[in-house]
């Protein structure tokens, strides 16, 4: 949607016979009258927070920082030195200098530890991710000093870095799962996701393929001309999208034009119960058009289409203006009569207790029956329910095998590994797809971690059956992977133990 409004003062002409401002009012009350000095900033933020509470839950509120680091997030660029970093004993580690960043730039390199940011100490502090990106972020133009340990070097060297526009991606991974079918992951729905999905749709097409597998799991949304213009790439032209409207803004339209790239061959879209408002668009317009196959569980249920509008301070209200409603006519809005924290704790009750072991019926749920192109039933009321429902993978495995597995340890001794290793990995695998194809992590390597985990844990070292083992050694793999050619590597590796995924090709 992306479009903002100049904050105005309500005054008598926006009043109706019947009311008036009483906010205005109580405010100048206190001024007046109260007994000790307040706090107007502070007042006008819990009031306006107290109304958006009797709302619904997508009407929201960001001061100043908050509204700047969303739109960064969504507009797909932030401004900074561009370090990837991991906060490890303590110490702030640089996974990657992103290349062509600042930093890089400057000589940083992968396995340095930054111990002083403009004089200040900000090792063995407790220092968070927070506090990191506060102190690393700021002004493109803007210069900021940091000093570091190598640990190659004695000494702290030290760097004037000029920090500089530093692009994000959302299409984190794309690549062929075999050769007929491609596999895309969108993160999210930001200002340049669907430039980088069509590069990346082009790529896999000019390799051969003639299925795709569209990962919108984990995607909370983002801005709707983005999902509107992937989806046009799978549609037929004047085929509907979307349908758009509310009190007080007229219903629009959105069809898709005919001139996408992927208009025939098969497609499986995955989602999750964390898939909401964009992704639920688009996996929409394709069960709806019965262009594809839906595959995963319930999407999130958000149906309602926000508009922000600015304040003078920086700050922004995102206002819930209208409703979307799916080609077959149905709104996807899961009920929020009873309260916000109703609201968000049937979601984790549905992931708790798995819910979707039965697929939603109109007795289910509070929605009509709708029809697909096809004449296909589907629901509204409460997300998109997949054709194809793939529960939570069961716990198949022992408890040493997960401690070890989601322990801090096995990140930091991949990144360890890669930092003491890099020069003899990249001249034996010096791709993503060389590395993807030919290393192996060997049973003295995986020795190797559990030792370190033990150690790091304080628990005994942990006997692991062939399968753990297999599945804990690709684990590693994809880590090191990604320390050294990011998600390129990360993505093909982890996707083979992903059951949804290896389900999407089988069918």
């Amino acid at each position: 949607m992306g479009m903002s409004i100049a904050f105005y003062s309500v005054n008598k002409q926006h009043t109706t016979p019947n009311s008036y401002d009483k906010l205005r009012d109580l405010i100048y009350y206190i001024d007046h009258y109260y007994v000790d000095s307040v706090n107007h900033d502070q007042l006008s933020e819990d009031a306006i927070l107290g109304i958006l509470e009797h709302l619904d839950p997508h009407s929201t509120y960001s001061d100043a920082e908050e509204n700047k680091a969303q739109t960064e997030h969504l507009e797909g660029a932030f401004e900074g030195i561009g370090v990837q970093f991991n906060i490890m004993n303590d110490t702030i580690m640089v996974v990657a200098a992103l290349a062509g960043g600042p930093s890089e730039k400057a000589g940083i390199k992968a396995g340095d530890r930054i111990i002083f940011v403009n004089g200040e100490p900000v090792a063995a502090i407790g220092i968070t991710n927070e506090q990191v990106f506060k102190m690393l972020k700021g002004k493109k133009g803007t210069q900021v000093k940091i000093g570091i340990l190598r640990p190659e070097i004695s000494g702290i060297l030290e760097f004037e870095i000029i920090r500089g526009i530093i692009p994000t991606h959302t299409v984190p991974s794309a690549y062929m799962l075999n050769e007929h079918t491609g596999y895309i992951k969108i993160d999210q729905f930001g200002a340049h996701t669907a430039e980088e999905f069509t590069e990346a749709l082009y790529k896999l097409i000019a390799k051969g393929m003639q299925k795709l597998v569209l990962d919108l799991r984990g995607n909370v949304g983002g801005y709707l001309d983005a999902a509107l213009q992937i989806t046009d790439h799978f549609l037929d032209r004047d085929e509907l999208i979307l349908s758009i409207k509310g009190l007080h803004a007229k219903q629009e339209k959105y069809y898709a034009t005919g001139k996408g790239i992927f208009k025939k061959g098969e497609l499986t879209v995955l989602i999750d119960e964390i898939s909401a408002s964009a992704s639920e668009i688009l996996a929409g317009a394709i069960q709806d058009n019965d262009r594809g196959t839906i595959m995963g569980r319930r999407s999130f249920g958000k149906g309602l289409v926000q508009r922000p509008f600015d304040f003078a301070d920086g700050s922004q209200v995102r206002l819930t203006v209208s409703r979307y409603y799916t080609p077959s006519g149905r709104c996807i809005q899961r009920d929020y009569q009873k309260g916000n924290a109703a609201y968000y704790d049937e979601l984790l009750q549905r992931i708790i207790n798995d819910e979707d072991t039965v697929t939603m019926t109109a007795d289910t749920i509070p929605a009509t029956e709708y029809r697909t192109k096809s004449g296909r039933i589907v629901y509204g009321g409460g997300g998109i329910t997949p054709d194809i429902i793939v529960l939570h993978e069961k716990r198949i495995h022992s408890n040493e095998f997960y401690q070890a597995l989601n322990h801090t340890a096995l990140i930091q001794f991949a990144f360890n590994y890669t930092n003491q290793n890099k020069t003899a990995l990249t001249n034996k695998y010096p791709s993503a797809e060389t590395f993807i194809k030919k290393m192996y992590v060997t049973e003295d390597i995986l020795q190797e971690y559990l030792r370190f985990y033990a150690q790091k844990s304080a628990r005994n070292l942990p006997f692991l059956n062939k399968e753990e083992s297999k599945a804990l050694s690709t684990w590693l793999k994809a880590f090191i992977g990604r320390n050294l050619y990011q998600d390129e590597a990360f993505y093909p590796i982890i996707n083979t133990m992903d059951e949804v995924i290896k389900k999407s090709i089988r069918i």
